[in-house]
């Protein structure tokens, strides 16, 4: 009784030292715990599965057992000439493209399957998910539809990390590529730095910041993202205006119509940690494995084609500009008074797959696309 009673004091006391020192310990450990718990994204709900969306897409299983869902245009897969994959951009699905019209696809005997990144729209989420995956679904969605032992690959905006992870990965299976004003990560080593800083802080404060978290902190943008308090993205909130006229165009249209959340909700449907904030934790996070700049100066054994705007408000044309300096195996093409969102500039999409492809005579039309040399 008389230890009690001591020690009961003592925690009543200036003797109380270790008492107050285990209560801010313990207020401590609760604050990290309730932290903790916070910055948890909530589990994914994958198509098919209990609580989950159904599944609408033919879907096709990667070689660890995940499913890919798929969309095709085109003509029929058995009787082309030519089989593309295409990767979709942020918040994009299977079911765009580079809206080529359907009669030039007839004629160059053009297949052309779309499929949703993992964890957007109806396939399968990849807690794994990284740049040698982005590849490697892309070979086995090849392979499970016979597409055979090379295929041409178009990618488009923040999609075209997966074009970058197949030069690395799986040069071998590719016959020719085309991207579509792809994402710059702006803390690639192989860009000038002070032009980096330059534009990094032209870009809107939310941006900003959202691109600091993907890279210092991906565990943390589930949390950063949904606080109304922080400054977010406007890509993702489509707050953002774009200096070229078409774009700025279809994106109040989206909003207005409903299309821009329309598209979101069908990307996101699964959870929108294990789409978009993926997304940005691939391409803008640490590409520990190679940077594009990396690739060196040999050709590849097939074509490289990149179309980019002049007045791209998302991708910065210098820095675009600077990657195909640094690599003279890439036709760069730039569009004048063209933005980001290229499947949207009418007859474009015919340009890109007349650049890409060998008409029916077998010549390449890239000099009449209009390949520039920096």
């Amino acid at each position: 009784m008389a230890a009690a009673a001591a020690a009961a004091a003592a925690a009543t006391t200036g003797n109380g030292s270790t008492s107050v020192g285990l209560l801010v310990v313990m207020a401590v450990a609760l604050a990290a715990a309730w932290f903790a718990s916070a910055v948890r994204p909530p589990p994914p709900t994958p198509c098919g599965t209990p609580g989950g969306p159904p599944v609408t897409a033919p879907r096709v299983r990667t070689r660890d057992g995940r499913f890919l869902a798929y969309a095709e245009s085109g003509v029929s897969r058995d009787g082309a000439r030519f089989k593309v994959v295409y990767s979709h951009g942020f918040s994009g699905s299977r079911m765009d493209s580079p809206r080529a019209s359907q009669a030039l696809l007839e004629e160059l005997g053009v297949y052309m399957v779309a499929f949703d990144r993992a964890g957007c729209g109806e396939s399968d989420p990849d807690p794994r998910r990284s740049l040698r995956s982005a590849a490697l679904d892309i070979e086995d969605l090849a392979d499970a539809l016979g597409l055979g032992d090379k295929f041409h690959l178009i990618c488009s905006s923040l999609g075209c990390h997966a074009a970058w992870a197949s030069f690395k990965y799986i040069p071998h299976r590719l016959a020719g590529v085309a991207m579509m004003a792809p994402v710059i990560n702006y803390r690639w080593s192989g860009l000038p730095r002070g032009l980096v800083r330059q534009l990094y802080r032209q870009q809107p404060l939310g941006d900003q910041w959202s691109l600091r978290v993907a890279y210092y902190a991906p565990w943390l943008l589930h949390w950063w993202m949904s606080q109304p308090w922080l400054p977010t993205s406007t890509v993702i909130s489509g707050s953002g205006s774009f200096p070229n006229a078409l774009d700025e165009k279809n994106r109040l249209m989206a909003l207005s119509t409903g299309m821009f959340h329309k598209r979101a909700r069908a990307a996101t449907q699964q959870g929108v940690q294990e789409s978009f904030y993926r997304d940005m934790a691939v391409m803008f996070g640490r590409w520990p494995e190679f940077e594009p700049t990396d690739l060196g100066k040999e050709a590849p054994p097939f074509l490289v084609h990149l179309f980019q705007g002049d007045e791209d408000g998302v991708v910065p044309v210098q820095l675009q500009r600077h990657i195909c300096s640094r690599l003279g195996w890439i036709s760069y093409h730039e569009l004048a008074g063209v933005g980001h969102f290229l499947s949207a500039v009418p007859g474009l999409g015919d340009r890109i797959i007349s650049t890409l492809l060998p008409g029916p005579a077998g010549n390449s039309s890239t000099a009449a696309a209009g390949g520039v040399k920096l």
